[in-house]
């Protein structure tokens, strides 16, 4: 399932709506930098696959789904980075926002592209109800399923500030962080498709966890030039890590036993046997990044 250009081409289409006279240059430019160019786009990949998964009947509301998943995830990326967090001075292999154009302008670039994501969406929930693949009811549920893996309390804003507490189990603020927003994917390719999307919210949650976790392995082991980021900022300011916490044998049976669960959460559907497939080799990537090979240490410290 090779969803690359879609995704690419929806996301130019987002940041291209904001160009005009009347914009400020300066945060249309960080906005197009936060965004371009991309890692490897996994939750708007795992958006489509599950929208695919039904025959993908309405990719006009499956790619506005995925634009507003990536959007939000891009938003994360920048907030994260800001002095105030990791005070990280490269994202996926560029000056972080921050670095480039700065703080204040960085704030208000995570700010917009909230403010796109939920816009993208607005447009691809219109589409779903006034094309007739899903009611009114489910056409709110877009919104309710977003801001449910952004906000408090299991979505990524309650997995940063979980960094600022004294104490958090590690499997809480991994659901959080990166979690939340890998089951708003999954689900709303569901709901994209004309179907329930609570059904999927295991196999987003599994896939979020592991990508959190091979991220935590990675921040131990890995190497900047390799990652496009810094190493070692978990250590350093305090924060929850896996691969600290159980080791690196401990972590890679907990990866493997979260690759398997994600993959065994796939519901029946006409195409399960694709999402399953797809789930399988997103796993054999995040098992060789936490091996220390190139390639899937790229995909994952890009994501």
């Amino acid at each position: 399932m090779d969803f690359d250009r879609r995704i690419e081409r929806v996301l130019l289409v987002a940041i291209e709506s904001l160009s005009s006279s009347a914009s400020p240059p300066g945060l249309l430019a960080a906005t197009h930098h936060a965004v371009f160019p991309g890692g490897a786009r996994v939750r708007p990949r795992l958006c489509l696959a599950v929208a695919s998964a039904y025959g993908d009947p309405a990719p006009e509301v499956a790619d506005a789904a995925a634009a507003a998943v990536e959007l939000i995830h891009c938003a994360s990326l920048v907030h994260d980075d800001l002095p105030c967090f990791d005070d990280a001075p490269i994202r996926r292999g560029q000056p972080s926002v921050h670095r480039a154009f700065g703080e204040p302008v960085a704030v208000l670039t995570g700010d917009q592209l909230i403010v796109l994501a939920f816009e993208a969406l607005a447009r691809g929930a219109f589409h779903a109800v006034a094309s007739g693949v899903t009611d009114a009811r489910r056409g709110v549920r877009f919104f309710e399923v977003l801001a449910a893996g952004v906000g408090m309390p299991q979505g990524i804003i309650a997995g940063q500030a979980w960094e600022s507490e004294g104490k958090v189990p590690l499997s809480t603020y991994r659901r959080a962080k990166t979690g939340a927003l890998f089951e708003a994917a999954a689900a709303l390719g569901a709901l994209s498709a004309g179907q329930d999307g609570a059904a999927w919210g295991d196999l987003g949650q599994r896939i979020g966890e592991a990508y959190q976790v091979a991220d935590d392995v990675l921040d131990l082991i890995g190497q900047p030039e390799d990652m496009g980021k810094p190493a070692g900022r978990d250590g350093t300011l305090g924060r929850p890590n896996t691969a600290l916490e159980l080791g690196l044998s401990g972590t890679t049976r907990l990866l493997q036993r979260l690759i398997q669960d994600a993959i065994d959460a796939v519901p029946q559907c006409p195409r399960a046997d694709d999402v399953r497939a797809w789930a399988v080799e997103l796993g054999e990537r995040l098992l060789r990044a936490c091996r220390g090979r190139g390639a899937g240490v790229a995909a994952v410290s890009s994501a």
